[in-house]
């Protein structure tokens, strides 16, 4: 391949999370063979509310070679064990989504095929009481998984809760310290090359021009490359999600650290909390057909555990996608791309997963669009199995007449999200493609916590005499029980990790 065909300017619009995690990765991977210019204006506000992340955060802060302890204390990060779910199944019930994995590996059978065995054969036993993380977040408590398989410690996943604009801001110093250039100012033409189509320059609302071989969209809602250039539709998918807007309000924190986002279901929706060094991010995503924003903040502030810490700030969106976020020379990462609301914190994994993809797939200047198919292939199928999952919250309650609910317990859902609910139901198997986000744990807790039974198990547990089975499942809630009071508390970890002990 001629050294010519090498992509040697990439250009980024729009700063923000999606803006500056893609600049860090870029410029961490490609050194100062690519040139790196992001185009952002301070005159724009950013969304900032995805405050709350996944385990899968600790591979793109490893691949941008971020140390743990300065990015807990730039961020104000606070440590996440899993997401607890409040009123969702019914008023009055609670469930816990950990991260990490029930129980532990043992021979045969996949592990919650024990469990469900046992529990048919009389054993009494709660799934939560077989994760570590939901033991240690219900006491307070927080520890980091351990390497040795053999450790229940080992069973542990975590993630964060931080401040999107200090994360934004911590990944721009970084980013211009390796050499990435940011110019002040908006948007004002786009050049096009008459003959491919291909974006070749951005001038500013200043007069700056900056060419490129490759353009990153990530301006946002906008989208004003991917759509306003290029022509990509959104796929709206509202009528299975139909939250359109969201108030937030930051609030006073608490004495203690809750470690893990929580999620209460409203009239029109839900409410988040998300528990920071410095203060608690709060805020109600909801239906703005069933509910008007007045009634929404009054609602939001009503509920706060601290005082309120600024006014109300409003948002509005769509929740769908864009089945072809790389079009052209100009690929759409983050909100640009397509937007799922933040029920399950995966608003900055679909900015890191684009920047995966892409840095996979990266072309040479001609943009093969074999690659672009590719990735619109594999970025589609993340958004597809995520929508299924979030779907599957609203669709599966009880107990709510509000007319929110009732239209999502009744509404038609996906064929792929109504066959693998029925599936696990007749018999207890949770069937994956080998890359989709969320692992069979994350699936058990979210349909048996909203009150999804399996009537059956995969008959290889059978294979397994019942009271060793039962023996070994006890065993393993026991080594739990006993080993959460051990570990310190949420606080006494952070203070010991960032030197403030």
């Amino acid at each position: 391949m001629e050294a010519t065909d090498r992509i040697r300017h990439v250009v980024i619009l729009g700063g923000g999370t999606a803006g500056w995690m893609t600049a860090a990765a870029l410029s961490r991977s490609f050194g100062q063979s690519v040139a790196i210019t992001l185009l952002e204006s301070d005159a724009i506000g950013t969304v900032g509310v995805g405050e709350a992340t996944i385990p899968t955060i600790h591979w793109f802060n490893d691949l941008i070679g971020i140390d743990e302890a300065e990015f807990l204390r730039a961020t104000k990060a606070t440590f996440k064990l899993g997401i607890e779910f409040v009123d969702w199944t019914a008023p009055g019930h609670r469930y816990f989504h950990p991260f990490g994995q029930f129980g532990a590996t043992l021979p045969g059978v996949a592990f919650h095929h024990r469990w469900l065995k046992a529990r048919a054969e009389g054993m009494d036993l709660p799934l939560p009481a077989l994760s570590l993380a939901a033991q240690l977040a219900a006491q307070g408590r927080f520890a980091k998984p351990a390497g040795d398989a053999r450790s229940i410690l080992s069973t542990l996943g975590y993630a964060y809760h931080f401040d999107a604009g200090l994360y934004a801001a911590f990944l721009r110093r970084m980013s211009e310290a390796a050499g990435v250039v940011r110019v002040e100012g908006t948007l004002r033409r786009v050049e096009r090359d008459g003959e491919t189509g291909f974006v070749t320059a951005l001038t500013t609302d200043r007069g700056d021009r900056i060419a490129g071989d490759l353009f990153i969209d990530c301006s946002g809602f906008c989208a004003l490359l991917i759509e306003g250039e290029m022509g990509e539709g959104y796929e709206d998918w509202s009528h299975w999600l139909p939250c359109d807007r969201a108030v937030a309000v930051p609030c006073a924190r608490v004495a203690a650290t809750t470690p893990y986002t929580r999620s209460t279901a409203r009239a029109a929706g839900w409410q988040w909390r998300i528990p920071l060094q410095h203060r608690t991010g709060n805020g109600y995503v909801y239906a703005g057909c069933y509910l008007s924003d007045d009634e929404a903040a009054a609602t939001l502030l009503a509920n706060l555990d601290g005082e309120a810490l600024a006014d109300p700030r409003f948002l509005r969106f769509t929740a769908g996608t864009r089945r072809r976020p790389w079009r052209g020379n100009v690929v759409a990462i983050g909100l640009s791309s397509g937007f799922l609301e933040p029920l399950e914190s995966t608003s900055i994994h679909l900015i890191q997963s684009g920047i995966t993809k892409l840095l996979t797939l990266f072309p040479t200047r001609d943009c093969d669009p074999a690659l672009a198919d590719r990735f619109n292939h594999v970025f589609a199928r993340d958004m597809d199995g995520i929508k299924d999952f979030l779907i599957l919250h609203y669709h599966a309650t009880s107990g709510r007449d509000d007319p929110l609910w009732r239209h999502c317990r009744t509404m038609a859902l996906p064929e792929t999200l109504r066959a693998r609910k029925d599936q696990y139901r007749r018999s207890g198997r949770i069937i994956l493609d080998p890359d989709e986000l969320f692992r069979e744990a994350s699936w058990l807790a979210v349909l048996n916590g909203q009150g999804i039974v399996a009537r059956g198990h995969n008959p290889l547990a059978d294979a397994i005499d019942g009271v060793t089975n039962r023996a070994q499942v006890r065993q393993i809630a026991d080594v739990i029980a006993r080993a959460a009071p051990t570990l310190p508390m949420h606080d006494a970890a952070l203070a010991a990790m960032i030197g403030t002990a």
